[in-house]
């Protein structure tokens, strides 16, 4: 959190941390504006409601439980209806790639063309690096 902190800093943004009051630390020195929140699961869905895009970087387990509630709430369309709107969804490939492998099994035979679809892979978009999802970000917000 803090590495993508303060590169937005650095390049003129505000900085909002989302921070719980579970883990003893406050936001890093890069934050400009605090958020506190009483448990895991009000600091996801403030991470979700006040988001405009959710950049997935490499993490460890709340990281991937982030991944999992924005990307399910998307897939159910009920993030859609809490928040008005769907919005990106870019994870940084190649350290989540097992993760959509193993999802991209989940889907369904398309009867008419035989083809396999999987709609939850629709949501997500794959980028390599930082710079490949700016691009993304500027292109689509």
């Amino acid at each position: 959190m803090e590495a993508s902190a303060r590169g937005a800093r650095e390049a003129g943004g505000h900085t909002i941390g989302v921070t719980c009051e579970i883990w003893p630390g406050r936001a890093n020195q890069w934050i400009v504006e605090e958020v506190r929140t009483r448990s895991f699961s009000e600091r996801i869905m403030t991470l979700l409601e006040r988001g405009d895009a959710y950049v997935v970087l490499p993490g460890g387990t709340g990281t991937l439980a982030e991944l999992a509630l924005a990307w399910e709430m998307m897939n159910k369309a009920s993030l859609s209806r809490t928040v008005g709107g769907s919005k990106p969804l870019l994870v940084m490939s190649p350290y989540w790639q097992p993760v959509i492998n193993c999802l991209e099994q989940e889907g369904q035979l398309n009867s008419t063309n035989r083809e396999w679809r999987s709609p939850a892979m629709e949501i997500v978009t794959l980028v390599r690096d930082v710079e490949q999802a700016v691009e993304y970000l500027k292109k689509n917000l």
